[in-house]
């Protein structure tokens, strides 16, 4: 891309020379700084308190096999940028998919103005912002060849038709078979005023089954999904056999399964993605968005007792392939490990940049977006419940008559922690052991309330892959925690 001098409009200081800006046009480099750190500059000489650019490249796949057809193939490819600019506690964002130097300076102008800022008169000193060395995640880590190394189309046809004839050999009565998979690689580049100058890679893959059996008027639908954010062999290696077998084990349970009486019940919840109750349930009203709305029952209450003494939760991008694991936030914050509750005391929010600004809460690394189209905001990324000291054993055998959740379906959370969740297998307890299959049932409850009854937390900590739309879009997330007991519960069914 060929970068023009700065327009004759604009006079900059002598000590800024008229350079010939030669961004490279296939990757995000170091040639990418001059360019970047002039605009930076231009917006802070403009009145900004603060400025930031985020520079995204995207190539997305997605394939579907429905019975023994590959009914769909759907690529994407995306470049754009999006600038933010800060005046005191206020903020604007402007996005586009002009990269050259005149195109993100009209988007820097646009966002100015919004603010009320207009950029510096002639003759007006503007400094260039001096970025740090750039911090490469993707080079460093050696992830520049990660997208080579992906599965073609051709196997990604393969894989998922060869595993729509596994399934078809494991379950009965089946009405439709699907297995789906994505696969997300993306660049990022993030320039700020304050220094700020990081680049990574994210390679982000899943894959899983959707399978629904009916026998007359019995019906069931289940399903399993899997996902990896740093392997590129990821398809190849997946083991569609024994995902098959778990999917149809489940189909058949649940297909001539009774319904579950409506009730109060305590309740098992499975580990893995179990965890998406406190993911929605907890983990949102802790993200300084939040506090910003005045939407959360918790946006007083850091140091405070908000969950039972059992109750551990962390939120973290740090974990090995985790699906919420990330080298970098999307405003260039090094990933980290944030301690949310301990011993059932509030210990810490999810901040980013935005949520420090306007609460005061020291940023987490948590600043996340789905493209460059969105601003970041305060976002989870791996986010659990920590393993207790109980056995599996110890936490049924504690039960009378209750309720064991296995699978969890879909849902939803009210603004300030209300929430309802279908669970797709379930089981009746009976004087601690799993007894028959239950079906229709949905978990109702409120945040404040479920978090002091999880008494019990067993040691078999567990992760799954998910997704997560709020005010910044759709993200991946990792949601988990081991086998928890929840004392008592609504449990709505018939």
């Amino acid at each position: 891309m060929q970068l023009t001098t700065l327009p004759d409009t604009l006079l900059v200081s002598d000590k800024i020379p008229n350079l010939n800006y030669a961004a490279t046009r296939d990757r995000f480099d170091e040639s990418w700084r001059a360019p970047l750190s002039t605009l930076l500059g231009l917006g802070r000489a403009a009145g900004a308190d603060f400025i930031e650019f985020f520079l995204e490249r995207t190539n997305y796949i997605s394939c579907q096999a429905e019975q023994d057809e590959i009914t769909s193939i759907s690529p994407s490819l995306s470049l754009g940028a999006g600038v933010r600019a800060f005046l005191g506690t206020a903020d604007c964002y402007v996005s586009t998919n002009d990269l050259s130097f005149n195109g993100l300076k009209a988007a820097l102008e646009k966002g100015l103005s919004i603010l009320g800022l207009t950029l510096p008169a002639p003759n007006a000193f503007v400094p260039e912002i001096n970025l740090e060395l750039m911090r490469d995640y993707a080079t460093a880590r050696g992830k520049e060849d990660w997208l080579a190394q992906c599965s073609s189309m051709r196997e990604m046809g393969d894989v998922l038709l060869a595993a729509n004839a596994a399934i078809e050999k494991k379950a009965n009565h089946i009405q439709s078979r699907r297995a789906v998979y994505f696969r997300d690689w993306q660049e990022v580049l993030v320039a700020a005023s304050d220094g700020v100058f990081a680049r990574d890679i994210r390679l982000t893959q899943s894959v899983g089954y959707s399978l629904l059996c009916a026998d007359g008027e019995h019906r069931t639908s289940i399903g399993k999904r899997v996902g990896s954010t740093s392997r590129p062999d990821f398809l190849r290696t997946w083991n569609y056999a024994e995902d098959a077998d778990e999917v149809a084990e489940s189909a058949g349970n649940m297909l001539y399964a009774d319904y579950v009486e409506s009730g109060t019940y305590p309740i098992v919840m499975a580990n893995e993605f179990g965890g998406v109750i406190f993911h929605e349930a907890c983990g949102h009203l802790l993200e300084t968005t939040q506090i910003e709305r005045k939407t959360t029952p918790f946006i007083d209450k850091k140091g405070q007792k908000i969950a039972h003494e059992s109750l551990t939760a962390w939120d973290e991008g740090l974990s090995s392939d985790a699906f919420g694991t990330i080298d970098m936030d999307d405003e260039g914050m090094p990933a980290q490990r944030t301690l949310l509750i301990e011993n059932g005391i509030l210990k810490n929010f999810l901040s980013d940049r935005a949520g420090s600004v306007r609460t005061g809460h020291p940023r987490t690394g948590s600043g996340r977006r789905q493209s460059y189209t969105y601003a970041a905001a305060s976002r989870m990324r791996n986010t659990y419940i920590a393993p207790g000291e109980h056995s599996i054993e110890d936490i049924f055998a504690s039960i009378d008559k209750g309720i064991y959740c296995k699978k969890m379906g879909g849902g939803s959370v009210g603004p300030t922690g209300q929430f309802n969740f279908a669970v797709s297998e379930a089981y009746l307890i009976e004087n601690g052991k799993i007894t028959k299959p239950l079906k229709g049932a949905t978990l109702i409850g409120e945040a404040t309330e479920i978090m002091d009854k999880i008494s019990m937390c067993s040691n078999d900590l567990g992760l799954a892959a998910g997704f997560c739309g709020s005010i910044s879009g759709s993200i991946y997330v990792t949601v988990g925690q081991p086998h928890i007991k929840v004392d008592s519960i609504t449990v709505g069914g018939r």
